[in-house]
């Protein structure tokens, strides 16, 4: 079946709405003052789910969803978050038999909030089930639904992560719909672009395996140690990218796609990691420019050619890429100046985001792959068996 992206483009915008509502909704129950700082898409599965939840004990709250629209929604928190939560709720408990029914009664309120706005859109009516508190450790706080649909299709995982500004405190948000219905809701609706749903679990294993090649050549020239932390094809609008990364100091190298599909490869450090890959790759003052530059796009160079051409043999296509741009400034504004460089007035964007720890330090390098939306959706069409 195919997906139509204007409509895929309209959840996703009613998520980023709904998860707004959720942070209005969180912040009159803990007086903090949180708003969302991400919300996007991806069409993810079983192995992309283990890396996503991988090794931590967490407090989550599920409800399920009928009428309209079937499926489960999980209200997810770390053990650190959740214990902030407890401590900010006038009557909640760090621990003891509340602590339970007080974060059922959360889960219940802010995702009451979020999918709201899907049934509007729909103009449906949705039931929501009481909800259930839960404590499990990795995949394990996911309904077993969504485990059996991600290793037989894939599930498609609306994540949105909630932020206080007041205190370090960050909440995620997963909205997980059943697939087949999902789907269908998504069938073209509109003269738009298409786009085959089957095709994109294509993308996530493209994404997993290129990001760990690129964790390899990373740690191959620099000695340093590099892991994968997450890989994965994400559906998102392009302003919250920039806003995840914030407007601290980024040094990276920017590459123009050239083919089917065109585009923007993106490798991005924060200044300490760029300081410690160029002082591995030229041994010497890595802070210094002069020094930092040629290393960073040596480094780019490398990487892209790897993501390009496995881009390339998955799409069966051809796709030059430009020579490096080094680039050194706020996150917000590297990615808006690459955002404006794509063709047309393009809010949302297939990105394939890949974190890679260095030398054990969470993102410290970023990926972006951007390409054109509609060039992109012409590419997939070329596969065998679309």
């Amino acid at each position: 079946m195919r997906i139509d992206i204007d409509q895929l483009e309209q959840f996703s915008h009613l998520a980023a709405r709904g998860a707004d509502r959720s942070a209005s909704s969180l912040s009159q129950l803990t007086g903090l003052r949180i708003r969302d700082e991400m919300t996007g898409v991806s069409l993810v599965t079983d192995s992309v789910l283990h890396e996503i939840f991988a090794g931590q004990q967490y407090v989550g709250v599920q409800v399920g969803l009928s009428g309209g629209l079937s499926g489960e929604t999980v209200l997810i928190f770390e053990p650190d978050s959740a214990n902030q939560v407890r401590q900010q709720i006038s009557g909640a408990s760090i621990a003891g038999p509340m602590s339970g029914g007080a974060f059922a009664e959360i889960g219940n309120i802010l995702i009451g909030g979020f999918v709201d706005g899907w049934a509007n859109h729909l103009g449906i009516e949705v039931d929501i089930t009481p909800p259930t508190y839960l404590e499990a450790t990795d995949t394990r706080i996911l309904p077993r639904l969504t485990r059996r649909e991600a290793t037989n299709k894939g599930v498609f995982l609306f994540e949105s992560r909630l932020e206080a500004t007041d205190i370090d405190l960050s909440v995620p948000l997963y909205l997980i719909p059943e697939y087949d219905e999902f789907v269908r809701l998504l069938a073209a609706r509109s003269n738009g672009p298409t786009i085959p749903a089957e095709k994109l679990t294509i993308f996530n294993d493209f994404a997993e395996q290129s990001a760990k090649r690129a964790s390899e050549q990373i740690a191959m020239l620099t000695g340093l140690t590099t892991t994968v932390d997450v890989s994965q094809l994400r559906f998102m609008q392009l302003s919250k990218m920039a806003s995840n990364l914030g407007k601290k100091t980024h040094v990276g190298a920017v590459f123009e796609m050239k083919g089917l599909p065109s585009g923007y490869f993106l490798l991005l450090f924060d200044e300490s990691s760029a300081n410690s890959v160029a002082s591995a790759m030229m041994p010497g003052d890595g802070e210094n420019d002069a020094m930092m530059q040629p290393a960073i796009e040596e480094l780019g160079n490398i990487l892209t050619s790897g993501f390009i051409d496995g881009w390339a043999n998955t799409l069966q296509t051809k796709i030059d890429h430009s020579p490096p741009e080094y680039v050194r400034g706020a996150g917000t504004e590297v990615i808006h100046d690459v955002v404006d460089r794509l063709s047309g007035n393009q809010e949302y964007a297939f990105a394939i985001d890949s974190a890679i720890e260095i030398s054990g330090q969470e993102t410290q390098c970023q990926i972006y792959v951007l390409p054109d939306r509609d060039e992109l959706t012409r590419a997939l069409d070329q596969i065998p068996g679309s």
